[in-house]
């Protein structure tokens, strides 16, 4: 029950031992930067998420090494020339999408600008770089533990007779995206609606994973949604305040079933519009790049193959 065919613990096993120790390294590192006294700071605390994508870099390698027996690249990060020009466009995307929110609710009155450059405690071009460092590990680990480590086991796990590679990548996509949501359902302000957005969002990001097999486009978007949500336009990011320096200081009115609120826009009905935008461009994306358009079942299948 522990060992599959090949040797190796079964997906669900290596999924609990990356999960388990990918928490425990980041809950370590964290409280030796806390009793330092790092975390009194009010700028962003980058050595927590710095500590924390150490974290999930040493668990991803570590099971990918002993247990999947896969390489670190094998996760989605093949660096060539490909990999980047996805990466751009990741970044690209990101900033566009959530710039189309901020536009919208700019144009229905429902946000006002009221400051720009402000930076907390110091200088603001200092001060901008913390949360550029901050969303940057968040964007990297988060992607590389949900999407490159997390969905990948469940689709092999997954990849039985009846389900076949398309319908595990299919299962695992659902499934790891639907985690992601669950994590963050203990985020300050959060609801039952940006629990469900937030998942619709890991959608979004695992997408061009599961069609390329490549973390290039989920990083990049990944780092631009949450910065320019938080640093350019001043909204709150997972309901948490923006800190450090935001380009634009801005107050929301409107409704909050529509804005999110004091969650953010994810919190609110325009962000899972904005999601099926993004959807349908990075499917427009891959198909131009690779002239076709479908999972890349290499996922759903052993390493050793």
């Amino acid at each position: 029950m522990f060992m599959n065919g090949e040797g190796r613990p079964r997906a669900g096993w290596r999924l609990l031992f990356q999960f388990s120790l990918y928490y425990t390294a980041a809950a370590f590192v964290g409280s030796l930067v806390l009793a330092a006294g790092a975390g009194r700071t009010s700028a962003p605390n980058v050595l927590l998420y710095v500590g924390a994508a150490l974290a999930g870099v040493a668990s991803v390698w570590l099971a990918g090494r002993f247990l999947d027996r896969r390489s670190f690249p094998g996760f989605g990060l093949h660096l060539n020339r490909a990999w980047w020009s996805d990466f751009g466009f990741g970044l690209l995307l990101g900033a566009s999408l959530i710039s189309g929110i901020f536009l919208f609710e700019l144009a229905a009155g429902w946000v006002t600008v009221t400051g720009a450059l402000r930076a907390v405690g110091g200088a603001f071009f200092p001060a901008i770089l913390a949360p550029v460092i901050l969303y940057s590990c968040v964007g990297f680990y988060e992607e590389l533990v949900s999407r490159g480590y997390q969905l990948t086991n469940l689709a092999e796990g997954l990849n039985l007779p009846g389900i076949g590679p398309t319908g595990a990548i299919l299962l695992a996509w659902v499934l790891s995206s639907s985690f992601f949501g669950l994590l963050h359902a203990l985020s300050p302000n959060a609801t039952v609606l940006s629990t469900l957005n937030i998942a619709l969002a890991g959608m979004m990001l695992g997408l061009g994973y599961v069609l390329t097999g490549e973390l290039a486009t989920p990083i990049g978007l990944h780092v631009t949604w949450n910065f320019f949500q938080g640093n350019v336009y001043g909204f709150p990011v997972s309901g948490r305040d923006p800190t450090g320096a935001t380009f634009l200081t801005t107050e929301q009115a409107g409704p909050n079933l529509l804005t999110g609120g004091p969650f953010g826009p994810e919190g609110g009905l325009l962000a899972p519009a904005a999601m099926v935008l993004g959807l349908v461009l990075i499917s427009l994306r891959v198909r131009r790049r690779t002239g076709k358009l479908g999972l890349h079942t290499p996922l759903a299948e052993s390493p050793n193959r």
